[in-house]
């Protein structure tokens, strides 16, 4: 069934705008955008390697990650995916998927023909800019992951990873102020950083115990922002967000 972004609720719009500064009618050509939604439970595949789609998608709300799986079966996830993204926009012009994506929550997803994507870069040629954007910023954060598995100690990765998802959260008004709701469980951290569950359990332990992370259920607060920052050896500038989204 088709369906277009409610202005209300543009995960997309507020995406593209915490990088891109978009004009007015920018934002309404990306609301009418054509798409057929579908609630997708977690642990399912939405897309998988060796696909060759003819639509792109869009993640409404909850979690997601991208991942490959190792020839014996291993899986090794290469980031996050939160409302706003598109984590197949590179199948626009790229014919075979070289990765996978899955739900890690239950997820709304919007697919989007590629035939309406070309037609509204062809209309908008900032929207163009906005989506190259996009792709340049995933190769960027995939370098910082690479960075991060290789030369981080776990501790280190970890408190990244949260220092990431929250200024990410944040920019999409998914996260107030230091604290928001995060349900990745301890096996899919693992599965991201290249550890055991046991070590990120022991690990997450740590952080608590020092004063950088606070849990209940799956609420995560902040309490001192630099000291994460600090522990985690981040600097925003790979996210390359606009000035005013990426302060925090």
């Amino acid at each position: 069934m088709g369906n277009t972004l409610h202005p209300e609720y543009n995960p997309l719009v507020r995406k593209l705008d915490s990088i891109f500064p978009l004009r007015d009618d920018e934002r309404q050509a990306l609301l009418n955008l054509p798409m057929q939604i579908v609630v997708i439970k977690e642990g399912q595949d939405i897309v998988r390697a060796g696909d060759h789609p003819s639509r792109s998608c869009l993640l409404l709300s909850g979690f997601a990650c991208v991942y490959k799986v190792t020839g014996d079966g291993k899986r090794q996830i290469a980031g996050f995916s939160i409302a706003g993204d598109m984590p197949d926009l590179q199948s626009l012009h790229l014919q075979v998927l070289d990765n996978s994506v899955s739900t890690l929550t239950p997820c709304r997803v919007g697919f989007i023909p590629h035939e309406a994507l070309h037609d509204i870069c062809e209309r908008y040629p900032r929207i163009t800019s906005a989506f190259w954007r996009e792709t340049l910023i995933d190769a960027a954060i995939f370098r910082e992951w690479v960075t991060n598995i290789g030369q981080r100690e776990a501790y280190t990765r970890m408190a990244h990873v949260y220092c990431e998802l929250m200024v990410r959260l944040r920019a999409v008004g998914l996260a107030d102020d230091h604290s928001c709701d995060l349900p990745i469980t301890q096996a899919e951290f693992a599965d991201a950083i290249g550890a055991s569950t046991v070590h990120v359990n022991r690990v997450l332990q740590e952080m608590r115990a020092n004063g950088l992370i606070v849990t209940k259920g799956t609420q995560v607060t902040i309490p001192d922002w630099e000291t994460l920052k600090r522990a985690g050896d981040f600097d925003p500038t790979y996210l390359h967000m606009r000035k005013a989204q990426a302060a925090a």
